[in-house]
């Protein structure tokens, strides 16, 4: 009975239902009358055991899981069974009297795989605990569910081309979220949907490799691999997911440089020079960076001696550039060989060799207009000083390459001559003196000549003449500097007096020989002793006559020994003084001292100059100052126009008789009544000049006076209305006549206007002035 009881618990723990306590089992047993001593436990009531539910079932009905049971319940109804812990309620319910778990809904292992409960029986009457709290596992059991994946999908990898077989390339991984425990649910198997027969894989552990050999970037360079990874160990029926693997070849230095085509020709000018480009020449290489890099180099000795090779900055094309000057007269054409090479290559792959090639290069060396060419570059000639204007110095010489038989005109540029020392022969080239030349002053002339084709002169160039001008012995030897010196008068007789020292500005002179020669005769009071060195000693002589006071001029004669040969006399001034013991000077005679210390006679007479010019430009200036203001002065007298006399006194009129002499005014009784007629114009000169009548003085009226005087300045036609302006600067009180100012009012005296002048005879020039001050203001209606 007791093995049925056994395969009935296995067939419940296989249903998940393996949660059965033994306790109950005993008394389960008992009740069928079979006693067993290993199934009674008297110190604990119940034992758990793990209880499982299958994942993703889903019945119609609550599921029952296990069941719970414990010896203290007599089935009185009397006991409570209580579920606590994770998913009680929800997803686990328990039956209060039977114990019975049910799970009441699809579970999924891989959201959590097992749950952690807590059961409890108490009396249902007071909640009292009948059984300490015990805690048991609900497990999910794994089923088949999930596929494999692979998280770092899709992959990428590089494999070196030319590889070898096996050479691996990545290892894929694939995860399977069932159970590894439990069954083959996650046992993995790794195969190639696509891909082959390039690459292959572990089937355990997912590394790719090469399949075949040599696989060629060139050929191909990127593949396409898929692998697929299938649980259940593979087997049919196991789920299964795939990746990508893209798998590039990277490159290596497996092909050698190729020229694609075995001729180049190129063309380029005769003048072009160093370093102008010819052409480009690109060796085609199918690896890549590093692997693609090519040096060319020119093979044969002809190509290289006038034209260069070198990489670009790419390294890829070979820039064929011009070494040296090109000339088509001398040669047309240049043919040569260029090799190109890889600069980085591969001991691995020497076999696929050699990396180099070599092409044919052919240039043609095109004619262009050419300047005259010089024969040498650079001239160097020599002519003579002191020869006279004309004499033959060179000659230059120019063709012109393309035509020979072209003439070309000579000229100096006139910047390299600015003194015109020298002139070019136009046609023949030949350069002679026009100036004499002195080398003392240059010694180098440096000439630019420039030759033209007289049928072209855009077509020119230019060559440096130097001219080097030889000298000659044509300067006499001279004292280096003026010698004035002293001797004391205690000084003993062979004493040197002082170094001089010769200077020859002849080319030669300077380190030739110049002789010295001082007084001769008994009576010299110096002597002069040549060192043959260009220099000479003035001594005093052995016996010494005695010494005056005024200072000595001491003349040496000078001469030098070239041909021919040149002489001069020079002077040196000995002063005598007196010395201190130790050869200082203590005073020298007053002759010697104006001479030592003071100003020589050309300075003085210099100065005097100076003073005298100055003295004549100020008495000159002065002279001319005062002649413009005499003429200005004569000026001022016979010019009357416009004059205005100004009194600084204060004037009384007619009362003020010590101011003004009223007798200078004319009697207006002895002036002549207005000549009939109409009035004579006044901006003309008259033809006849009308002689005055003499006018008696007498005592009048100054108002009438006045008026008298206007009118008859109006009406003289002889001369031109001029003015002549008096100003009072004060007037008498009491005068009879009115204010002379035509803007006085009327009403300053008494309110009573004065009746209106008669301004209309002014002419039409002072209508408008009459209109103003002269029209009487209409009356007020």
């Amino acid at each position: 009975m007791w093995g049925l009881v056994r395969l009935l618990l296995a067939w419940l723990g296989g249903w998940g239902c393996m949660g059965h306590l033994a306790a109950p089992a005993q008394a389960w047993a008992g009740s069928r009358g079979h006693p067993g001593p290993a199934l009674l436990r008297t110190r604990r009531s119940w034992v758990w055991n793990q209880f499982f539910v299958i994942e993703e079932y889903a019945g119609p009905e609550p599921v029952l899981i296990g069941k719970l049971h414990s010896d203290v319940d007599r089935g009185e109804g009397r006991t409570k069974y209580l579920l606590t812990g994770e998913g009680a309620g929800t997803v686990f319910v328990i039956d209060e009297a039977t114990g019975n778990i049910h799970v009441t809904k699809s579970l999924d292992r891989e959201e959590k795989a097992q749950y952690v409960l807590l059961a409890q029986a108490v009396d249902r009457a007071s909640n009292r605990p009948l059984e300490p709290p015990s805690e048991f596992i609900i497990k999910v059991q794994d089923i088949n569910d999930n596929p494999p994946i692979f998280p770092l999908g899709p992959y990428h990898a590089t494999v070196p081309e030319m590889s070898n077989v096996g050479t691996s390339v990545i290892q894929v991984t694939a995860h399977d979220a069932d159970d590894p425990s439990y069954g083959n649910s996650a046992k993995l198997v790794y195969t190639v949907l696509d891909g082959l027969p390039f690459f292959s894989v572990d089937p355990q552990t997912g590394v790719v490799r090469t399949a075949i050999p040599n696989m060629d970037r060139e050929t191909q360079e990127e593949f396409l691999v898929v692998i697929q990874a299938k649980d259940m160990g593979g087997h049919m029926g196991g789920l299964s997911g795939s990746t990508t693997v893209t798998v590039t070849l990277s490159d290596v230095n497996d092909n050698p440089p190729k020229f694609p085509q075995s001729l180049y020709q190129f063309s380029v000018v005769e003048t072009a020079g160093p370093g102008t480009l010819v052409g480009r020449l690109r060796a085609q290489d199918p690896d890549l960076g590093d692997n693609a890099l090519m040096a060319y180099s020119i093979l044969d000795g002809e190509g290289s001696e006038a034209f260069s090779i070198s990489t670009d900055s790419q390294g890829q094309d070979g820039l064929l550039t011009v070494r040296k000057p090109l000339d088509f007269e001398s040669r047309h054409s240049y043919s040569f060989r260029v090799e190109a090479t890889n600069t980085l290559i591969d001991p691995a792959y020497l076999r696929r060799g050699p990396f180099k090639d070599v092409a044919s290069v052919r240039v043609v060396v095109q004619d262009a207009p050419e300047p005259p060419a010089f024969t040498q570059a650079a001239y160097h000639l020599t002519v003579p000083e002191n020869k006279a204007p004309g004499t033959l110095v060179g000659q230059i010489s120019a063709a012109d390459l393309d035509s020979p038989a072209s003439p070309i005109r000579y000229s100096i540029l006139p910047h390299s001559d600015p003194e015109r020392c020298f002139s070019i022969q136009p046609e023949e080239g030949t350069i002679h003196t026009a100036a004499p030349l002195d080398r003392e002053a240059h010694v180098w002339h440096n000439l630019t000549v420039l030759a033209t084709e007289l049928d072209s002169s855009a077509q020119a160039s230019r060559v440096q003449v130097a001219i080097q001008t030889l000298d000659e012995n044509d300067n006499a030897p001279q004292l280096a500097e003026p010698y004035d010196t002293f001797v004391c008068d205690s000084a003993a007789p062979g004493q040197l007096i002082q170094v001089i020292r010769a200077l020859d500005r002849d080319e030669a002179g300077n380190s030739s020989h110049v002789s010295f020669q001082g007084p001769l005769g008994p009576d010299a009071n110096f002597t002069v002793r040549d060192n043959r060195d260009g220099s000479a000693n003035l001594l005093l002589p052995s016996r010494p006559a005695p010494l005056r006071q005024a200072p000595y001029l001491v003349p040496i004669e000078l001469w030098d020994w070239g041909q021919p040969a040149l002489s001069s006399t020079a002077t040196v001034t000995v002063s005598v003084c007196r010395c201190q013991p130790d050869g200082s000077v203590a005073s020298c005679w007053p002759e010697a001292h104006l001479s030592a210390a003071g100003l020589s006679t050309g300075a003085l007479l210099a100065i005097i100059t100076c003073v005298g010019a100055l003295l004549a430009l100020v008495v000159l200036f002065v002279a001319l100052r005062r002649q413009k203001q005499e003429a200005l002065m004569v000026l001022e007298e016979e010019d009357v126009r416009e004059n205005i006399i100004t009194y600084d006194d204060e004037g009384g009129g007619e009362e003020d008789t010590e101011a003004f002499d009223i007798t200078a005014l004319q009697n207006p009784d002895g002036a002549a009544p207005p000549a009939p007629g109409p009035p004579a114009r006044r901006d003309v000169l008259p033809r006849a000049r009308v002689s005055r009548q003499p006018r008696p003085p007498g005592p009048a009226d100054v108002a009438q006076l006045l008026a008298l005087r206007l009118r008859e300045a109006d009406e003289d036609p002889s001369i031109p209305p001029y003015d002549s302006v008096q100003v009072y600067g004060y007037e008498g009180r009491g005068s009879s006549c009115g204010s002379l100012s035509s803007l006085g009012s009327g009403s300053e005296a008494g309110g009573v206007p004065s009746p209106a002048e008669p301004l209309d005879d002014w002419g039409p020039l002072f209508r408008t002035l009459a209109e103003l001050y002269g029209a009487k203001e209409p009356l007020a209606p």
